[in-house]
């Protein structure tokens, strides 16, 4: 079984950005990203509708590190670092069967520019080089074909389907598993 140890934050760097720890002062952008339609559009689940609701979601984030459930990253471009523009973290992580799953959201004026592509790489690296996890998931509205496209090049396949698993605001939904497994020497 592993044993997740998540602190001291570890940041990450890609050749555009800076993954850095979410902290207060991005209960702003946090509170757009969770409110603003087109970034909500698929996340099937009720927008924030206030600074406090954003604050609570950074204060749950640094109660899944502190107690070793999780870890998100702040996306900020490099030289404008202060600037959160997404986030992508890896939670549900499963001790037992070496796994964990990938959660991701990017501010629309930086939609179709590879950052995510980056993003999602580096933190796949981070899960399998320095918390050992042996595959990490994405679980996706199938109708969101701009993150299933992203979780493909990167190398997700599609594990299953679930027909209508998931009820929201009085409908079910399908979900989409893909997953990703450790490269062979990184385990």
């Amino acid at each position: 079984m592993l044993h997740f140890q998540l602190s001291p934050f570890t940041e990450l760097r890609t050749p555009r950005l800076l993954l850095r720890r979410i902290t207060l002062a991005d209960a702003p952008t946090v509170l757009f990203l969770r409110s603003d339609p087109a970034t909500m559009r698929y996340l099937d689940r009720e927008p924030a509708a206030s600074l406090a609701d954003a604050e609570t979601f950074v204060g749950l984030v640094d109660a899944g590190l502190s107690e070793n459930r999780g870890i998100t990253w702040a996306l900020a471009r490099l030289g404008e670092e202060e600037q959160m523009i997404g986030t992508c973290g890896l939670w549900r992580l499963d001790a037992e069967h070496h796994r964990g799953e990938i959660g991701y959201t990017l501010h629309p004026a930086a939609w179709g520019q590879g950052l995510m592509s980056e993003a999602l790489a580096a933190v796949c690296r981070y899960g399998f080089e320095q918390l050992r996890l042996h595959s990490i998931e994405g679980n996706v509205n199938p109708q969101n074909e701009a993150s299933i496209k992203l979780l493909e090049r990167q190398g997700f396949v599609r594990e299953a389907y679930f027909r209508e698993n998931y009820h929201f605001r009085g409908q079910f939904i399908d979900s989409a598993i893909y997953s990703l497994l450790a490269p062979r020497d990184a385990t």
